[in-house]
């Protein structure tokens, strides 16, 4: 068996294993990939996946910032 396979240059997941959808941007909150980016990750070329990392900084903003407490379980902004 050959291992070329662990040499090849790969672009890493940015998966932090904190998979938690966010129902508005319909982002993961860890890795801020949608899930369809997620599903064809392991299909994807290196260059799409330099691409979809290029984005993901960007997409930080999209997520909707969560309060605690009775104000986040109602919904309430302010």
């Amino acid at each position: 068996m050959s291992d070329e396979v662990w040499k090849r240059d790969e672009v890493e997941s940015p998966c932090v294993k904190i998979c938690v959808i966010e129902p508005k941007s319909r982002l993961c909150t860890g890795c801020l990939r949608s899930l369809d980016e997620i599903a064809a990750w392991g299909r994807m070329t290196p260059d799409a996946r330099r691409a979809v990392m290029a984005e993901l900084p960007a997409r930080k903003p999209l997520l909707t910032q969560r309060r605690g407490g009775r104000a986040g379980r109602l919904g309430q902004t302010d």
